[in-house]
C-alpha cells in the first residue's frame, strides 16, 4: 500500500496500492497497416476506428473494416511521441507503433492510462529514434486505487475534462480558420482598390504603398560589445525579459522559455527597447515571425535575431499592419525578399520594400480592433485548453439533476402577448411582452414541441408559458448561470419522449446525472467564462460588425444547429446552405437572387457576351434582331450538341452574329481563362421553367432548385433533398423534367447534373430521359478513393472554381460514336492530375486501375492533356501492343477528339510513322510497339538529319496494358533512343514480385521497376465499392475427381463440347438476361485455347441450330428469342502461321455467315472492318445495335476481345481452356463487369477445366489485384447461396407466410417484410443464375414463381406506402433499414420490354443529325416497331393501342414529334386514357372523381385502399334519381365496388403496368 492522495472524491477512503504494470496487464502490440488501407469516414462497413503515433486527432489515422483490441489502452511507441497514454473505448485497431495494455485482472480505464500518462515519458529512452518497448512499459510502476468505483468515478472525471478540451480546441480552430478568411476578405486582392467586405461608412479606394515610403521606423536588434553574455542572465523575478524569434507566436509574445537580463544591461541596449503599438519581426532564424506590442509588454527588449517596426499613429495604425503581414500575402512578401543560402535573412531594406495597402486610419483602426478582438478569442479557448489539461482533481461530486433543481411548467397554453414589459419565452425564446411575470433570471427548458429539450437563458423578470419549464435551483449550492450552462451541456432534447410530439417530463429531468465543483465560486468563474465568450462573439459578429457576409460564414463554418441533430433539414435550408458555401466559402461564384426566368437570364447572358465583346461589336451593343442570331444558336437539340458547341475554337466558345456585311465571332467562353479572365460565375436558385403551350407533352410549371452558370449559360444542375429522402429522388425528378422539355431554351447548355439529400451526394452527366441510367450515377472521392458524401464537402471538392469550371472544360468527353457526354470520374480525374503534376517535374510512373473502370478513357485525357498542357512535349504517342487492338483504340481516341482540341493520328505502317514523327505538327499518336521498334533498329539511317530530328524529340509515352505491352528489354531500347522521353504506363493488372516479368540480366522485373512510381491506385474492391464495375459470380463446371486436371483428352472431344455447349444455351437463361424480354438480352464469350477447337466449337454450334446433334435447345429460351442463338467468331488469321491458310478460308466462311445473319458486305481482304463491325455491334453503343434484328448472343474466341474490349452487355464468360495467369485471367474476366442495366448484377464466369486448378488460380489472381481479400469481388458460389436462400425463405415466411396477411400489417412488421423480402429477392436472383438451378427445384423448395410475382406486388404496394408515411415510420426504418432504392432482381419480365419500344420510336424522331437516314431505313425502322407492338397487343392491347396511334401519326407526318421525349408523350397519353375512364366511372355512379383516381394509381392484387372512403361519398340518392328502375342501397354499394374493381383490372391497370 501507499497510502492516500490529496484530493479525492468523497466517500473514498481506502488506501491506493503501487503496482507494477505487468501484474495488472497483458503486454501487446498493433500490427502494420498501411495508411492507404483505412478510410477517413466511419460506415457500417468501415466502423472500427485506427491509432496510430500521430498527435492529431487523439491519434485517430482513420477507420477499418476489422478491429484487433476492444476496451484497451494504448501508448506510442516509437518516434517523437513516445510514452503517449491512451485508453480506447470500444472496439479498435492500432498500428505497429503503438503498444497495447489488455487485461482480465483489473478493468481497463481511463484512471489507469491517466496515471501511466504522468509517469510514462520518464521511461522513453532517447538514444537515436525515442522509445518505450514492451519490456520497459512492463516494469513501469504506478499507484491505483483500490476500489473499482473509485477507479470508475476518476474515469467519468477525466472523459468529462477531455471532452471540454476537444470542445475548446475545436473553436480554436474554427476561429483561426475565421481569421484566415477574413484576412483575405478585408484586405484588397489581386490588383483591385477595394476588399471584398468593408465596415459600414468606409466607402474610399485604397492605395499601395512600398513600407519604407511611410513614416514607419525601423531598427534592428542589439549588436556589439554591449551585446548580453552568459553572464549577464538573471531569474526572471529581477529581470527583463530578453526575446528571440522563439517568442514570436501568432503575431503575440510568447515570454514563456524566455531569458531575462538584468535592468543594468537593459538599459545599455536601447536599441531594442520595446513601446506599446511596436510590431516585432524575426529577421534571422523564424523569418517573418510577428509579434505586437502591448501594454503589458512594454518595456521589454529583443535580442539581434529581431527588428522593431514602429508606425506613426497618424498614418499606419499598429494592430492593422500587424494583421496585413499575418496574412497570406504579407507573408508572401517576406517570404519573396528573404536572402542567403545557409542562413537565411530578412534585411531590414528588404522590410522597407515590401508592398502594403493602406485605407483612412479610422478604418485601419476598425480593422485592427476586429482582428485584436478575434485573436482575443482564439487566446481565451487555447488558454482553456491548457488549463483543463493541467487540471487536477477538485472536490466535484456526482449529482442528480433533480437533487440541486425544483422544475415548473409554464402558464398558459396560448402566447398571452398583450406587449407588456416582461418578455415571454416560450420553447425557443422570446415570443412577445406581458404584464406580469413568474421567473427571474431562470434557466427555461422546451417543454414539449418541435424545441423539447432546448435550453435557453432567461435574464431578469420574465414569464414562461406552458411550453417552457422553468429550471430553479433548490438551494445555495448551484449558480444559476453556471445551472444554464450544465443544463445545455446535457443536450436534453436527445432524452425527449413521446412517439407523437415530443415532451420532457419532470421523472425524465430529475434521472438526469451531472458532475458539479461544490465550489461555488468555481462555478462562478465557469459560469463568467462562457457569458463573456457569448458576449465577445454576440458584439462583435451581430454589432460591431455587422457585415451580412460574416455572420453568413459563421452559420456555415463555427455555428452548432442543435435542431439538426434530431431533424432533418428541410429543403430549403440545404439550399440556402448550398448556395452560402458556393459564394462566401472558398469560390468564386455570385449569387444572383434577381434571376428566376428564362427573359431574366437571357437579359443577363447578353450583358455578358457584350461586356465580353466590347472589342469585337466595336462599342455598338447587341440589337434585338442580332441577339435573336444568338439565341438561335443556343438552342440545342441535345445535350451532347452543346457539349460539341462548348469545346469550341481553340478553347473559345463562340457565337457569330451577321452584322450588316460584316460577321462578328463573339467569345462566350474562354476555356484558358478559368478563374480569371473573362469568366463570369453565377449561381441561381428556384428558376421557374414554365410549361411550353406548343409541346405536345403535359406538363406544368416547375421550380429549379441551384444551377450554376458560367458567363451566364446554365452549365451545372443541382437538385436537392431533404435528409428523409433518397437522393434518388432527385434523379427520378431531374429524369421527368427533360421529358417534359424544361431543359430547353438556355438550359439546354446543362452538361452535368448533381444530386444529394445532405449526406449522400452524387453527380452525372447530362442525357435525354430515356437515355438516362441510375447505373452511371457517381459518388466523389479524394485522391485517396475515400468517399466524398456530404454536399457542403462535395461543394468545396468539386462546385467551386476552378474545379467546377474544369470539369465542364477539362474532364468532359464526347463519345461521338455513341452522341452522349462522358464525365470523368474521380479516380480518373485525380490519375490524370497525378501524371500532370508528374511531368512538369519530368518524372515517368504508371496508374493502376482495375480494369473496366475505363482506362482508355483516361489514358487519352492524359495523352490528351499532356499535350495541351506541357508546350515542351514535342508529341505524345499513345502505345499498344496488337494490331487489333490499334484499330480499336485508335477508333475510340477519334470518337473521344472528334470535337476535341487536339488531332489523333492512328499509323497505317511504319513509313506513316516515320512521317508523323517529322512532322511539325504536335499531335497525338496511336501506334504499336512493333511499328515504333522497328523504325527506330530498321528505318532510320544513323547521323542523317531524319534520325537526328527523331532522336531528338521530346516524346510523353503513353502505354495501354503497360504490364505487358512493352517487354522490359524493348522500353530500355526505346529510352536509349528518345532520350527525352516521359513514360507513364496504364494497367489494371500490374506486374508485383509474386507474377514478375522473367529475369533477364539486370532489367526490371515489376511495373514499378519498370515505369517509376505508382502515381494513383484503383483496384477491384474501390471500382466495386464505388459501383464501377461490377463483381464476379464464378461456377466452375468442369469434371470432378480427375486425377490429372490438365488431361487435354478429357476436353478435346465433340461430348465434352456438346455439354460446354448444352449449359450456354439451355442453362443461362438468368446470365444471358433472357428475364429481360426480347431486345434487352445479354451477350457472351465462349474462348478456347486455339483456333482449330474455336472453328470446332463454330461448326458444331452451326450443326447444334440447325438440329443436327442430339442437343437441342430448350423451348424456353426459343420463347423468348426464336432465333436463339445468333454468333460469331474472330480470332487473328496469323496466330499459327502453320495453318494459315486453313484459318483465312474458315474465316471467309464465317464471314459470309455474318454477312447473311446482318446484311453486311465485307469479306476476307476487310478483316480489319469484319472486326471493327462486329466489335460496335457487340457494344450496342449506336442506335441502330439496340434492335434485336442487329444484335448477337454469343462469339468464339481465343485471345481476341478478352483484352482491352469494351461492350457493358458482354455479361458472361464461359472459358473452356486451361487457366491463364493472374493478370491474363483478369483482363479476360473484366470483359464482363462492364456496368450496364438494373438487372446486369455482376459479371458471370463459368469454367468447363481443371475446376480444383481454375478456383485456385482465380483465387490467387483476385488477391493479388484487390489488395489481398477475394470478400468483395468475388461472390458466393453455390454451395453458399443455396442454404442462405432456404433461410431467407424461412425468414419471408416468418414475417408474412403468405402474400395475403400483408396488407393487415402493422406499420413495424410491414418494415420487417421488406427487409425480409429484399434479401430474399436478392438470393432468389444469385440462386437463379447458377447452371445448377433448375425451375423444378421451387416445388422443393415450397415457392412457386406465382407466389414470388404476389409477394413481389404487395412489396412494391408497401414500399410505397413506406415512403409516403417516411415521417411515421423513421424509428422503425431506422431500427430495420431498409433499402428504399433497391430494385427486384429476381422478377422475369419477358413480356414485350415497354421502355425497349419507347427507344426504338425515339431514335426514328430523333436521329443522329449528323448521320442521314434514307426514307428506306427510316420505314425499316417503323415496321419493326409495328411488330414489336403487335407483339405487345398479345399481352397489352390498351398500351399497344397508343402506341399504334402515336406511330401512325409519326408515320403521316416525321417531324411532328422531332426533339421531344416519346416516353413522356405516352405517359400523357395513357394518363388522359386514365383521366377518362375515371370521369366515365363517376358520372355514372355518382361517386367522387378524386377518390376513384386515388383508388386508379393505387390499386394492387386486387385491392382498392380506399373503398371505405368512396362508399361513404357516394350520392346515392342521385344515382336513384337516374334510373329507371330503383336498386336497394345495399346492391348499389355492392355492384360499384365490384364494377369499380372490374373497371380498375380491365381498362386502369394495363395502363399503369408497363
Amino acid at each position: 500500500m501507499m497510502g492516500k492522495p490529496k484530493i479525492r472524491f468523497k466517500g473514498y477512503n481506502e488506501d491506493w496500492e503501487q503496482r507494477k504494470v505487468s501484474e495488472m496487464f497483458k503486454v501487446a502490440r498493433g500490427y502494420v497497416l498501411p495508411a492507404t488501407d483505412t478510410s477517413q469516414e466511419m460506415t457500417d462497413e468501415i466502423p472500427y476506428p485506427v491509432y496510430s503515433s500521430q498527435t492529431k486527432d487523439n491519434g485517430l489515422m482513420g477507420y477499418y473494416s476489422d478491429y484487433l483490441y476492444e476496451d484497451a489502452i494504448t501508448w506510442t511507441t516509437d518516434g517523437a511521441n513516445a510514452g503517449t497514454v491512451n485508453f480506447r473505448a470500444g472496439k479498435f485497431y492500432c498500428t505497429n507503433v503503438c503498444g497495447v495494455l489488455l487485461s482480465d485482472k483489473i478493468e481497463t480505464n481511463k484512471v489507469i492510462a491517466e496515471a501511466l500518462n504522468n509517469v510514462a515519458k520518464r521511461y522513453v529512452s532517447y538514444v537515436g529514434n525515442p522509445k518505450l518497448m514492451n519490456n520497459v512499459m512492463a516494469d513501469i510502476q504506478i499507484a491505483v486505487p483500490t476500489s473499482q468505483k473509485e477507479r470508475d468515478r476518476i474515469s467519468s472525471y477525466f472523459s468529462y475534462l477531455d471532452h471540454l478540451i476537444t470542445l475548446h480546441q475545436h473553436k480554436c480552430d474554427e476561429m483561426k480558420r475565421l481569421k484566415k478568411y477574413m484576412l483575405q476578405k478585408m484586405f484588397p486582392q489581386n490588383g483591385k482598390k477595394v476588399p471584398e467586405i468593408r465596415f459600414d461608412g468606409f466607402t474610399n479606394g485604397w492605395e499601395q504603398r512600398k513600407l519604407g515610403e511611410t513614416k514607419t521606423f525601423f531598427t534592428d536588434g542589439n549588436y556589439g560589445e554591449a551585446y548580453p553574455k552568459s553572464s549577464d542572465m538573471v531569474d526572471s523575478s529581477i529581470g527583463v525579459p530578453f526575446l528571440t524569434g522563439g517568442n514570436l507566436k501568432d503575431g503575440k509574445l510568447d515570454i514563456s522559455g524566455a531569458s531575462y537580463i538584468s535592468k543594468e544591461k537593459h538599459e545599455l541596449l536601447t536599441s531594442g527597447h520595446l513601446i506599446c503599438d511596436d510590431i516585432v519581426i524575426a529577421v534571422r532564424g523564424s523569418l517573418g515571425a510577428l509579434g505586437y506590442v502591448n501594454s503589458d509588454n512594454s518595456g521589454w527588449n529583443i535580442n539581434s535575431q529581431l527588428a522593431i517596426l514602429r508606425t506613426d499613429k497618424e498614418e499606419l495604425n499598429g494592430k492593422f499592419l500587424l494583421q496585413f503581414l499575418l496574412s497570406e500575402n504579407g507573408q508572401k512578401e517576406f517570404l519573396r525578399r528573404q536572402t542567403g543560402t545557409a542562413l537565411k535573412q530578412l534585411p531590414i531594406g528588404a522590410i522597407k520594400d515590401v508592398d502594403i495597402p493602406i485605407t483612412s486610419i479610422d478604418e485601419q483602426v476598425k480593422i485592427g480592433e476586429y482582428f485584436a478582438t478575434l485573436d482575443h478569442l482564439i487566446t481565451l479557448h487555447h488558454r482553456e485548453c491548457i488549463i483543463l489539461r493541467k487540471t487536477k482533481v477538485n472536490d466535484w461530486e456526482q449529482r442528480k439533476l433533480g437533487e440541486v433543481f425544483e422544475f415548473q411548467y409554464g402558464e398558459f397554453n396560448n402566447n398571452p402577448d398583450n406587449g407588456g414589459e416582461y418578455p415571454i419565452y416560450g420553447a425557443n425564446g422570446i415570443i412577445g411582452g406581458y404584464t406580469d411575470w413568474n421567473a427571474e433570471n431562470s434557466s427555461i427548458i422546451g417543454h414539449m414541441g418541435a424545441y423539447a429539450g432546448y435550453v435557453v437563458w432567461g435574464e431578469g423578470k420574465h414569464f414562461v408559458t406552458y411550453n417552457g419549464t422553468i429550471a430553479r435551483p433548490k438551494d445555495n449550492s448551484i449558480d444559476s448561470k453556471y445551472g444554464y450552462y450544465l443544463l445545455d451541456s446535457k443536450k436534453i432534447y436527445k432524452i425527449c419522449a413521446g412517439s407523437g410530439q415530443p415532451f420532457v417530463s419532470y421523472s425524465d429531468l430529475n434521472g438526469i446525472d451531472i458532475l458539479l465543483p461544490k465550489d461555488k465560486d468555481e462555478q462562478r468563474l465557469l459560469a463568467y467564462y462562457f457569458t463573456n465568450l457569448d458576449h465577445l462573439i454576440t458584439l462583435h459578429h451581430h454589432e460591431e460588425f455587422c457585415t451580412e457576409n460574416v455572420l453568413i460564414y459563421i452559420e456555415i463554418n463555427i455555428t452548432i444547429q442543435i435542431k439538426e441533430d434530431i431533424m432533418a433539414e428541410l429543403e430549403s435550408v440545404i439550399e440556402q446552405k448550398l448556395i452560402d458555401q458556393l459564394v462566401y466559402g472558398d469560390s468564386q461564384w455570385t449569387y444572383r437572387a434577381d434571376l428566376k426566368t428564362e427573359e431574366d437570364l437571357w437579359n443577363n447572358f447578353r450583358y455578358i457576351l457584350e461586356q465580353n465583346n466590347k472589342d469585337r461589336l466595336n462599342g455598338e451593343p447587341l440589337s434585338d434582331t442580332e441577339f435573336e442570331q444568338v439565341k438561335n444558336q443556343l438552342q440545342f437539340s441535345s445535350f451532347y450538341k452543346a457539349g460539341e458547341w462548348l469545346v469550341g475554337e481553340n478553347g473559345k466558345v463562340m457565337v457569330h452574329v451577321q452584322r450588316d456585311t460584316e460577321r462578328l465571332h463573339l467569345v462566350v467562353m474562354n476555356h484558358e481563362h478559368i478563374a480569371g479572365g473573362s469568366s463570369v460565375y453565377e449561381v441561381i436558385n428556384q428558376y421557374r421553367a414554365l410549361a411550353d403551350e406548343e409541346s405536345q407533352t403535359k406538363a406544368q410549371d416547375r421550380r429549379f432548385d441551384v444551377t450554376l452558370m458560367i458567363n451566364g449559360l446554365p452549365m451545372i444542375h443541382i437538385e436537392l433533398k431533404n435528409k428523409q429522402h433518397s437522393y434518388m429522388d432527385g434523379f427520378w425528378q431531374i429524369k421527368k423534367y427533360i421529358g417534359e422539355g424544361k431543359f430547353t431554351g438556355i438550359f439546354s447548355a446543362v452538361q452535368m447534373f448533381v444530386i444529394s439529400n445532405g449526406v449522400d451526394t452524387k453527380y452525372f452527366s447530362a442525357a435525354s430521359d430515356t437515355e438516362l441510367n441510375p447505373k452511371f450515377i457517381s459518388g466523389w472521392l479524394d485522391n485517396e478513393n475515400n468517399p466524398v458524401l456530404d454536399y457542403l464537402d462535395f461543394a468545396k471538392s468539386v462546385l467551386r472554381i476552378p474545379e467546377a469550371h474544369e470539369m465542364i472544360a477539362r474532364y468532359t468527353v464526347l463519345d461521338e460514336e455513341a452522341k452522349r457526354l462522358i464525365l470523368l470520374r474521380p479516380y480518373q480525374i485525380h490519375a490524370i492530375e497525378a501524371i500532370r503534376e508528374a511531368s512538369k517535374t519530368g518524372k515517368s510512373g504508371f496508374v493502376w486501375h482495375t480494369t473496366g473502370s475505363g482506362k482508355t478513357l483516361t489514358s487519352y485525357k492524359a495523352t490528351r492533356n499532356l499535350l495541351m498542357d506541357i508546350p515542351s512535349i514535342d508529341k505524345a504517342i499513345f502505345l499498344i501492343d496488337r494490331k487489333d487492338l490499334d484499330t480499336q483504340t485508335s477508333m475510340a481516341f477519334r470518337t473521344y477528339a472528334n470535337n476535341d482540341l487536339v488531332d489523333v493520328d492512328q499509323t497505317d505502317n511504319v513509313f506513316d510513322l516515320k512521317k508523323k514523327l517529322k512532322s511539325d505538327d504536335r499531335q497525338m499518336i496511336v501506334t504499336t510497339i512493333q511499328k515504333l521498334q522497328r523504325l527506330i533498329t530498321k528505318k532510320l539511317a544513323e547521323g542523317t538529319p531524319e534520325y537526328n530530328k527523331i532522336k531528338s524529340l521530346k516524346i510523353a509515352f503513353v502505354v495501354d496494358e503497360c504490364h505487358r505491352a512493352v517487354t522490359p528489354g524493348t522500353k530500355r531500347e526505346l529510352e536509349r533512343f528518345f532520350a527525352n522521353s516521359l513514360w507513364y504506363g496504364f494497367t489494371g493488372t500490374p506486374r508485383f514480385a509474386e507474377n514478375p516479368y522473367p529475369q533477364l540480366g539486370d532489367l526490371p522485373r515489376t511495373t514499378e521497376e519498370l515505369y517509376g512510381e505508382r502515381l494513383h491506385r484503383y483496384t477491384i474492391q474501390n471500382a466495386i465499392h464505388d459501383n464501377a464495375v461490377l463483381g464476379f459470380q464464378v461456377e466452375h463446371n468442369g469434371p470432378k475427381n480427375m486425377d490429372d486436371e490438365t488431361d487435354s483428352s478429357m476436353y478435346e472431344n465433340e461430348t465434352h463440347m456438346l455439354r460446354v455447349l448444352d449449359v450456354i444455351l439451355n442453362k443461362s437463361y438468368h446470365k444471358l438476361g433472357f428475364q429481360n424480354g426480347k431486345g434487352k438480352t445479354y451477350e457472351g464469350l465462349l474462348t478456347t485455347s486455339s483456333i482449330q477447337l474455336a472453328q470446332k466449337y463454330y461448326e458444331l454450334l452451326k450443326r447444334v441450330k440447325n438440329g443436327e446433334t442430339e442437343l437441342q435447345i430448350d423451348e424456353k429460351m426459343k420463347q423468348i428469342l426464336p432465333d436463339f442463338p445468333k454468333f460469331a467468331i474472330t480470332y487473328s488469321v496469323t496466330e499459327n502461321e502453320e495453318g494459315s491458310h486453313l484459318n483465312q478460308e474458315k474465316m471467309k466462311e464465317s464471314i459470309n455467315d455474318y454477312n447473311e445473319m446482318f446484311g453486311t458486305k465485307l469479306d476476307i481482304s476487310q478483316i480489319q472492318s469484319y472486326n471493327a463491325n462486329l466489335n460496335k455491334r457487340l457494344a450496342r453503343k449506336e442506335p441502330k445495335f439496340q434492335s434485336r434484328s442487329e444484335q448477337l448472343d454469343l462469339v468464339i474466341v481465343v485471345d481476341r476481345l478478352l483484352t482491352g474490349f469494351d461492350a457493358p452487355c458482354m455479361s458472361t464468360l464461359f472459358v473452356d481452356r486451361q487457366p491463364m495467369g493472374p493478370h491474363d485471367l483478369i483482363q479476360a474476366f473484366s470483359r464482363t463487369n462492364r456496368i450496364f442495366d438494373k438487372n446486369k448484377t455482376y459479371g458471370q464466369i463459368v469454367t468447363f477445366q481443371a475446376p480444383k486448378l481454375f478456383k485456385e488460380c482465380v483465387d490467387n489472381a483476385v488477391k493479388l489485384y484487390s489488395a489481398g481479400s477475394t470478400e468483395i469481388a468475388l461472390l458466393a458460389e453455390w454451395e453458399e447461396i443455396e442454404p442462405a436462400f432456404r433461410k431467407a425463405l424461412k425468414a419471408l415466411r416468418v414475417s408474412a407466410e403468405t402474400p395475403a396477411e400483408i396488407p393487415a400489417m402493422s406499420e413495424k412488421e410491414k418494415v420487417l417484410f421488406v427487409k425480409a423480402f429484399q434479401n430474399f429477392d436478392k438470393l432468389f436472383a444469385q440462386l437463379k443464375s447458377f447452371t445448377q438451378y433448375e425451375d423444378s427445384m421451387l416445388t422443393e423448395y415450397g415457392i412457386s414463381e406465382d407466389e414470388y410475382d404476389d409477394y413481389a406486388g404487395h412489396y412494391l404496394n408497401v414500399k410505397e406506402e413506406l415512403k409516403a408515411g417516411a415521417e411515421d415510420t423513421q424509428s422503425e426504418m431506422e431500427e430495420q433499414p431498409i433499402d428504399v432504392d433497391y430494385e427486384l432482381m429476381a422478377y422475369s419480365n419477358t413480356k414485350i420490354d415497354y421502355e425497349y419500344i419507347i427507344n426504338l420510336i425515339q431514335n426514328i424522331v430523333t436521329p443522329d443529325e449528323d448521320v442521314e437516314m434514307t426514307p428506306e431505313e427510316r420505314q425499316k425502322q417503323l415496321e419493326e416497331v409495328k411488330q414489336y407492338i403487335d407483339d405487345l397487343r398479345k399481352e397489352n392491347p390498351k398500351v399497344a393501342d397508343i402506341m399504334s396511334t402515336l406511330v401512325s401519326e409519326i408515320e403521316q407526318d416525321e417531324v411532328k414529334y422531332k426533339g421531344q421525349s416519346i416516353l413522356n408523350i405516352v405517359e400523357n397519353m395513357k394518363h388522359e386514357c386514365i383521366e377518362k375512364v375515371v370521369m366515365d366511372f363517376s358520372i355514372t355512379w355518382y361517386v367522387s372523381k378524386d377518390d376513384v383516381m386515388y383508388a386508379a394509381t393505387h390499386y394492387r392484387n386486387g385491392e382498392i385502399p380506399n373503398e371505405s372512403a368512396i362508399k361513404s361519398t357516394a350520392d346515392f340518392t342521385s344515382f336513384k334519381e337516374a334510373q329507371e328502375r330503383a336498386i336497394p342501397k345495399f346492391k348499389y354499394y355492392n355492384m360499384m365496388i365490384e364494377e369499380l374493381r372490374k373497371t380498375l383490372e380491365e381498362e386502369i391497370k394495363p395502363l399503369l403496368n408497363n
